[in-house]
């Protein structure tokens, strides 16, 4: 059988270490919190922060991070932090790492339940109910990207990739406004969405398109004219990325579709590559919704 949890967006992970021994600093609530877990313990688990809206903030744990001192003890009462452990490496000074899944997940329940864990410690849900993994995949609309799942008999592998992941993903439209690669036969497209003021914003970009796929988007697309919306901008080669990515505007009159997870910055841009679909000229740019949250 397999374990079922559910997955957030990538986040900051504490791993085979005690809590007090990683970015102490910047959180401090954690360091506080571990007066409540027993002696020699080390959990696997994820550095959570949520926004005011109630979604996962990725930015906010990012914002964080970087902060120390009176700065972080501030940030502790305003964006505080919790940490969701998922597994159990080692208890009163054992190796539990050895252990099928199973036998660790129940004493890491027994952990909860004897020390009456409360914040900022909460325990990652686990099933094997498919029923309640369906559940699991409705809750996108607070920043959850999926489920991840393993086998019940599995030992614990430092470095190695022992969950898998089934994320949730939509399809969305969005106005090509630029293009990475030749004109002829691009490479990648960037695209973006109008806001409510008339502005043609930057939410993502797609991944190394096919070559079949890149022709024919090539045969849609026209070089740039003058005041184009996006002109003297620079792209990140990668979301959190300082790497610049070299691209050549064009004309922002193609739709695309394109497929793309729940993962998104606080400016409502897309954090991972998108997956083209396919070209919708049947579609004109003032068919898009507009970005109701647009970058600033």
């Amino acid at each position: 059988m397999l374990a079922v949890r559910a997955s957030s967006p990538p986040t900051q992970r504490l791993k085979q270490q005690q809590v007090t021994r990683y970015r102490t600093a910047s959180f401090p609530e954690i360091v506080a919190g571990a007066a409540q877990l027993p002696d020699e313990i080390a959990l696997d688990g994820e550095l959570v922060v949520w926004d005011a809206a109630g979604r996962l903030s990725f930015d906010r744990l990012q914002n964080r991070l970087a902060r120390r001192g009176a700065g972080a003890a501030r940030a502790a009462e305003e964006w505080p932090a919790h940490f969701v452990a998922f597994d159990l490496l080692r208890l009163s000074g054992t190796d539990t790492t050895r252990w099928p899944y199973r036998r660790r997940r129940a004493t890491l329940e027994s952990v909860f339940a004897a020390r009456r864990l409360s914040a900022p410690w909460a325990l990652c849900p686990s099933t094997t109910d498919p029923g309640v993994v369906r559940e699991g995949l409705t809750w996108a609309s607070v920043g959850m990207e999926g489920v991840v799942f393993k086998r019940l008999d599995d030992a614990y592998r430092p470095l190695a990739r022992g969950w898998q992941k089934y994320k949730v993903r939509e399809t969305s439209e969005a106005i090509v406004g630029a293009i990475a690669g030749p004109l002829a036969a691009p490479r990648t497209l960037l695209v973006g969405r109008y806001d409510t003021e008339g502005r043609l914003q930057y939410v993502g970009r797609t991944t190394p398109l096919a070559q079949v796929a890149g022709a024919a988007a090539a045969g849609l697309l026209a070089p740039a004219r003058c005041g184009h919306p996006w002109t003297g901008w620079s792209f990140s080669a990668g979301w959190g990325s300082r790497e610049t990515l070299n691209v050549m505007l064009v004309e922002p009159e193609l739709v695309v579709e394109v497929g793309i997870d729940v993962a998104r910055d606080a400016s409502g841009r897309w954090r991972h590559p998108a997956r083209l679909h396919r070209a919708r000229p049947d579609l004109q740019p003032a068919d898009i919704p507009r970005l109701t949250s647009p970058p600033h």
